[in-house]
């Protein structure tokens, strides 16, 4: 049998490579793990989403911020790059890094095949190691099907949407996002 043994990078080697590289990648401790590349679909419902909470959200304390910012993670060492974010107030950065923000109270993920499981799982397990972090939408790209998770006192409370009539209301900011808008263009087959 042979081994292969993985290079284990230090979080400095691993900023230093993602400020020069050409695709993304997420940090896991030590494993740099390159991101897949996005579908059209997937694409546009994120700028969907991003267009909606500027437009919604504008001149009020909240910020939303695309795909391009990576969140530290700092209980799991873990640098990832959510698909959009909102922030109540100025988002917090990471000792004084202008690419990696900490506090997040909004983060939506768009469900690819690829990334589903983590999104659900791993990831959401460890967005809730954010204190600020309240809301967490998991968006198919496949059906006009949103997963919503809202922090409450006792746990975290899942909902789901179906369906374009209807609108999600975030408590995190505020406002009622409606299915249409996310699936504004979007052709399903």
């Amino acid at each position: 049998m042979i081994s292969t043994i993985s290079r284990r990078y230090s979080l400095d080697e691993y900023r230093a490579i993602e400020e020069k590289a050409e695709g993304r990648s997420e940090y896991r401790d030590g494993e740099i793990v390159p991101m897949p590349g996005g579908t059209l679909k997937h694409s546009r419902i994120g700028r969907n989403i991003l267009t909606y909470f500027t437009s919604v959200l504008r001149d009020t304390q909240f910020e939303p911020i695309n795909s391009e910012l990576r969140l530290w993670i700092p209980e799991h060492r873990r640098g990832v790059y959510p698909d959009v974010m909102v922030f109540d107030g100025e988002p917090q950065l990471n000792a004084e890094r202008l690419d990696e923000v900490l506090n997040p109270a909004l983060i939506v993920e768009v469900l690819s095949p690829f990334t589903a499981d983590c999104d659900r799982l791993s990831k959401f397990r460890m967005y809730r190691s954010i204190d600020s972090f309240s809301e967490y939408l998991l968006v198919e790209q496949n059906e006009p099907f949103v997963e919503r998770y809202s922090k409450q006192a006792q746990g975290w409370l899942l909902s789901d949407f179906s369906g374009l009539e209807l609108s999600i209301s975030l408590d995190s900011v505020s406002i009622e996002l409606p299915m249409a808008e996310i699936y504004r263009g979007i052709v399903f087959e």
